[in-house]
């Protein structure tokens, strides 16, 4: 029980920090200073300080998804729904990027690519599962097809205006422009499929 206590303590320590600092201005000393612990007590129980924003990452996309999944799932429309669910994973993956990781380091560092395609991928296969589950949900076959195909040419888009966009700002005015003139043509061709 002691070491749940103390792997919840680095990373509530983690993410204040990364929040407030992002994850690139932040050091391991800082999050074991804020933790009060030893810095070799994080090595402890995470590998490096990616593998501490790699748990937070998915604890906090864990509940978000089920959050994501029990929500408005009453949509008669399959347009409408699926508008919905992609607009809503995308903010998930905004605020991810925002929060968590912040936008400069996504654009700055060679091993972000790398660690948010592995981060998109998870997050992918947790919602295809988690709706493949649901009861009564749209459990045939093509749904699934058409689930997957909105989220990959979605991710791949959306992380592309990270890497290319200069400012925050223009990172929101994509994703403003995303929602209007490409996921309405994006879910038509899901539909079709």
């Amino acid at each position: 029980m002691e070491a749940d206590k103390i792997k919840e303590s680095i990373k509530r320590a983690a993410q204040e920090l990364f929040r407030k600092f992002g994850y690139h201005k932040t050091s391991v000393n800082e999050i074991a200073k804020r933790a009060k612990i030893a810095k070799a007590t994080i090595y402890k129980y995470f590998e490096s300080k990616e593998d501490v924003l790699h748990s937070l990452l998915m604890d906090y996309i864990k509940v978000s998804v089920n959050d994501l999944i029990h929500s408005n799932t009453h949509e008669d429309d399959e347009e409408a729904h699926l508008n919905m669910l992609i607009m809503k994973t995308c903010r998930l993956s905004y605020t991810v990027c925002n929060e968590f990781i912040g936008w400069d380091f996504i654009r700055e560092s060679a091993n972000s690519q790398a660690f948010l395609k592995n981060l998109s991928n998870e997050l992918e296969e947790m919602l295809v599962n988690a709706f493949s589950q649901l009861s009564g949900l749209r459990k045939q076959e093509n749904y699934l097809k058409r689930l997957h195909f909105l989220i990959k040419c979605s991710k791949s888009i959306v992380f592309s205006f990270a890497f290319t966009s200069v400012s925050d700002s223009d990172v929101r005015k994509n994703f403003v422009s995303f929602q209007k003139d490409i996921l309405p043509y994006l879910v038509k061709a899901a539909i079709t499929i």
